[in-house]
């Protein structure tokens, strides 16, 4: 029970997902304590180290160009205010920081030498790094993999037949591209989606599926429920219920049994207890701080007092998540990036 598979198929996993809930959850349960801790969460922090001006038409958010919202375009912040932050992530508890840029695709030049002296310094910290940058080149990914870069947050999003319904400045294939292009560099993936955004739940499966077919399965699944954000065209969704939430992390739990499954973005419209729910499927991260790149997220004594009351802790430093997994062959041409999309149409 709970071994690694990658030939799932859509209608298993549909059948996982629609278990009588009680059912579900026990299920989810025996697979995360085979696998991990049940009393243990890592935290996670994430600064937005270059916020706003994405030429990217994200339906969902606020730093799009092509949206007026609160969110005003920044420059990339400098390497000392960026190490000052995940120093202070580390006395919170945090012992993985991660770094965002509102970039299409990242630019050769000063401001990438800026991140790659940022992982360094993250790194030295003794935390593990994470970056999400937009499109990586191979050699992009090398380099960062040669500056001790930990994971590469690249999100699917959703499933790709809905895909287009929510960005079309940037394709499925181009994400698929860049996340094998990080594996293929030795870092781990951290790649998951958003649910809330009118999707069906025959496109959450599709999102499960596709990640579940990549062998090694991303080491790191972030799951997020819809920011409603003023002036972006999906202000005007309805509110994820809990309960949908918590299916989701339990199908992604028994699906992909070693990944740490973070429960991220829209906590902070989530009960105490629809959290609670949510670790008992199988959440084992969170992120905390006060913003989750631009958008609001609990305050730091609520996710204390949240975790006390529940009797789980913190993941220590030094009990840091799955290792970098062998660095596979390199591909014979750019065609070999067609090898997952062939897995996971």
């Amino acid at each position: 029970m709970g071994e690694a598979r990658h030939d799932w198929t859509w209608e298993e996993l549909r059948r996982v997902h629609d278990l009588p809930f009680p059912d579900l959850i026990f299920r989810a349960q025996e697979v995360h304590r085979r696998h991990h801790d049940s009393r243990k969460v890592q935290l996670c922090e994430l600064l937005s180290i270059k916020t706003g001006g994405c030429p990217e038409d994200c339906a969902y958010c606020p730093q799009s160009a092509h949206y007026e919202t609160p969110v005003s375009a920044e420059p990339l912040v400098s390497v000392d205010e960026a190490l000052e932050a995940a120093r202070a992530a580390r006395a919170r508890g945090a012992t993985r920081f991660c770094m965002g840029a509102a970039w299409r695709e990242v630019k050769d030049g000063r401001e990438f030498e800026a991140v790659l002296d940022m992982v360094r310094g993250v790194r030295a910290l003794g935390m593990e790094a994470c970056c999400t940058l937009g499109m990586l080149t191979e050699e992009q990914a090398r380099r960062l993999k040669e500056a001790g870069l930990t994971a590469y947050n690249h999100n699917l999003d959703t499933g790709e037949r809905f895909y287009g319904e929510i960005i079309t400045t940037r394709t499925y294939q181009d994400r698929l591209r860049t996340l094998n292009r990080v594996r293929r560099a030795g870092i781990t993936l951290c790649s998951g989606g958003i649910i809330g955004m009118g999707e069906r739940i025959e496109d959450r499966i599709d999102l499960l599926r596709t990640l579940a077919s990549f062998d090694p399965h991303p080491e790191s699944v972030p799951l997020n429920a819809l920011v409603r954000v003023p002036g972006t065209p999906l202000a005007g969704q309805a509110p994820v219920r809990g309960l949908e939430m918590a299916r989701m992390v339990a199908t992604a739990r028994i699906a992909m049994p070693q990944a740490m499954v973070r429960l991220s973005a829209g906590r902070l419209g989530m009960s105490a207890e629809a959290q609670a729910l949510c670790f008992l499927a199988g959440a084992n991260s969170i992120f905390v701080g006060d913003t989750l790149l631009t958008t609001p997220n609990p305050a730091e004594d609520q996710d204390r007092s949240l975790l006390l009351a529940l009797g789980m802790e913190p993941l220590a430093p030094g009990a840091l998540t799955s290792p970098l997994p062998p660095v596979p062959s390199p591909p014979e041409g750019e065609g070999a990036n067609e090898g997952t999309r062939d897995r996971t149409a």
